[in-house]
């Protein structure tokens, strides 16, 4: 096959506010500010990324064919890719719809850093509990691997 070659065009506008005071005054006697856009010129730039089309198509169809003969059991595996999907779709939907909430994506990046301190600080600051947490670890990947 050819190579193949992409091409992405953009043009970059970047906008400057502008305070500009008037002389004229306000019956309270402040100054007057206006506010104005100032658009500085328009960058231009272009991205080319080649890739060789190397693909094989056939081959990876064989391929996925010979994984699909080797699943014994394919009711299953549907069952549980379709419940997968979903459960993705579902949590991406959740996390989407709490991030739209006021406060509530602030309030859990302030918890994620709090946890993040109080982890590297239980975990990560005395050589004693750096050692724990590596036992903590591989008891861990016993239990996930089957080997307790």
């Amino acid at each position: 096959m050819a190579a193949q070659t992409v091409v992405a065009q953009a043009v970059m506008a970047r906008g400057v506010l502008s305070l500009n005071r008037t002389t004229a005054r306000t019956f309270v006697g402040k100054p007057v500010v206006q506010k104005t856009l100032v658009t500085k010129a328009a960058q231009r730039f272009t991205v080319r990324a080649a890739a060789d089309g190397n693909v094989d198509v056939e081959e990876v169809v064989k391929d996925l064919q010979d994984k699909w003969e080797k699943v014994e059991n394919k009711p299953a595996f549907i069952i549980y890719s379709v419940a997968a999907f979903s459960a993705i779709w579902l949590s991406s939907t959740v996390i989407n719809a709490v991030n739209g909430l006021p406060l509530l994506p602030k309030l859990f990046e302030l918890i994620g850093l709090g946890y993040s301190g109080w982890f590297a600080y239980r975990y990560l600051l005395f050589k004693s509990s750096r050692e724990e947490l590596v036992q903590d670890i591989e008891t861990l990947k016993k239990k996930v691997s089957g080997d307790l």
